[in-house]
C-alpha cells in the first residue's frame, strides 16, 4: 500500500488534500469528468485539462468492448490514446456489466426495470458471462479481467471488481453479493500485486446495499485490506435523505488517511453534504449529460442548480446562462443563440454548455477546497444553498 494521499486542510469531518499519482496530483475534493469511451463528449482532452481537472474516469467495460483494451496498450496506453496528460481512474466494470442484468440507477428509480431483456448470462464465482451490447456475442468478465483491462489501459488508480447490487434486491441476495465482492476484492488484490503497472493504485470498493449492518461488515473489510484508497458503491437507496445516511454509513471506521471515493454522485446538493462528511472525490454524468440534453447547471431561484435552455422563455433571451461565469458559452453567448442551437440539433450547442457545466463543477469544487482551507466550510455550504433559493 503506497502512501500517495495527504490531507493538508481539515474543516470538521471535511478534508482537502492531494492524492499523488503516476501522471501528477489530484487536489481534492475534486469532481472527474466522465470519459468512459475514452472522451468527454463534445470537448477534447485539452480543453477539460484548461478548466482545472487533474483527473478523468474512464470506463472499463466499454472500452473492453470497443476498442479492446489490446488495442489502446498497443497504441501507448489510455492516457496516450485520448491525449490526456493528466490522471486517470478506471471503474471496475462491474456497475456496467451488472446493470445489464439489473437495470441502471435511473430505470431503478423510475420502476423501469422490466422493460428489456436481461443481458447477463449467468452470475458465477469465477465471474459474469454476458453478451455483447454490439454483436450479442457471449463475453466474459471477472476480477482478473476486470484488472488485466485496467493494467493495459494504464490508469493512474484501478477500481477492483464488484457487484453493484440494486435497491430492489432482498437483504439476502444483498448480502450474498457482498461477500462475493470481498472474495473478488481478494483476487484482485492478488492479480493487482504481481502484474499491475509500478504506478497503479488500487481503490476497493464498499457495498452492502441500504442495510447498516453489512454497510459495517464491507466498510471493515475493505478497510483491513492493503489498498490504496476506498471507493462507496451500490445502490445508496430511493432518496437523498437515504443517499446521504448510506454514505455516513459506509465512512464509519475507516481509516483516515486513505481517499474516499463516493462512485456515481454528482448533484451539487449531494456534494456538498457529502465534502462535509469525509468525501473526497466524486464522477458522475450528470453534468454532462445534463447539457447535451440542454439544461446548464447555474444558482437557480429554485434551488435546483439547473437551467432548461430549450425553454420556449429562453428564446428571446440576451442574457448568458450566468453572469459571473467566463465560459466560453457565458462570455460570447446568449440563452437565445444556445437556445436555438439546442432546438436545432446544433452539436455546437452541446458543447458549449458543457464547457459551462464543466467550468461550473471545477469552479464548485475549487470554492469548496478553498472553504476548507480557511475553515469555514460549513457557512460556504450554507452561502450556497442559500443563493441557489434567493
Amino acid at each position: 500500500m503506497s502512501q500517495a494521499f495527504s490531507i493538508d486542510a481539515r474543516d470538521g469531518s471535511a478534508r482537502a488534500g492531494v492524492l499523488r499519482t503516476g501522471h501528477g496530483d489530484v487536489r481534492t475534493p475534486a469532481f472527474v469528468p466522465l470519459a468512459s469511451t475514452a472522451t468527454v463528449k463534445t470537448v477534447g482532452s485539452s480543453e477539460v485539462a484548461d478548466l482545472g481537472y487533474d483527473m478523468v474516469l474512464g470506463n472499463t467495460f466499454h472500452l473492453f468492448i470497443q476498442p479492446g483494451h489490446e488495442l489502446i496498450a498497443e497504441l501507448g496506453g489510455l492516457h496516450e490514446f485520448m491525449g490526456w496528460g493528466r490522471a486517470i481512474v478506471t471503474d471496475s466494470g462491474g456497475y456496467q456489466v451488472f446493470s445489464m442484468g439489473h437495470g441502471s440507477v435511473a430505470e431503478e428509480v423510475k420502476r423501469r426495470r422490466g422493460e428489456r431483456k436481461s443481458m447477463i448470462v449467468a452470475i458465477e464465482e469465477e465471474g459474469v458471462r454476458f453478451r455483447s451490447y454490439l454483436g450479442g456475442e457471449e463475453r466474459f468478465m471477472g476480477p482478473e479481467t476486470s484488472m488485466e483491462i485496467q493494467a493495459a489501459l494504464g490508469s493512474d488508480i484501478a477500481l477492483a471488481f464488484d457487484e453493484c447490487t440494486p435497491f430492489h434486491v432482498d437483504r439476502e441476495y444483498t448480502a450474498r453479493s457482498m461477500e462475493r465482492t470481498h472474495r473478488w476484492l481478494d483476487r484482485c488484490v492478488e492479480w493487482h500485486r504481481g502484474h499491475a503497472p509500478p504506478h497503479q493504485l488500487l481503490f476497493g470498493i464498499v457495498q452492502g446495499g441500504v442495510h447498516e449492518d453489512l454497510r459495517a461488515q464491507s466498510t471493515a473489510y475493505i478497510d483491513a485490506a492493503p489498498l490504496d484508497g476506498v471507493a462507496i458503491g451500490g445502490s445508496l437507496g430511493q432518496s437523498k435523505e437515504q443517499m446521504r445516511e448510506v454514505v455516513e454509513w459506509s465512512l464509519r471506521g475507516l481509516r483516515d488517511e486513505r481517499p474516499r471515493h463516493l462512485l456515481g454522485i454528482g448533484d451539487v446538493d449531494d456534494i456538498l453534504h457529502a465534502v462535509g462528511a469525509g468525501i473526497d472525490l466524486f464522477d458522475c454524468a450528470t453534468p454532462t449529460r445534463l447539457a447535451r440534453h440542454g439544461t446548464a447547471l447555474v444558482q437557480d431561484p429554485a434551488g435546483r442548480w439547473r437551467l432548461d435552455l430549450t425553454k420556449a422563455e429562453h428564446r428571446a433571451s440576451r442574457l448568458p446562462i450566468a453572469e459571473t461565469c467566463g465560459c466560453l458559452a457565458c462570455r460570447e453567448h446568449t440563452r437565445g443563440y444556445l437556445h436555438y442551437l439546442l432546438r436545432a440539433g446544433e452539436p455546437t450547442g452541446a458543447r458549449l454548455v458543457t464547457l459551462h457545466n464543466l467550468t461550473f463543477m471545477e469552479e464548485l469544487m475549487r470554492g469548496l477546497r478553498e472553504a476548507i482551507a480557511g475553515g469555514r466550510y460549513a457557512d460556504h455550504a450554507a452561502s450556497l444553498s442559500e443563493s441557489a433559493r434567493v
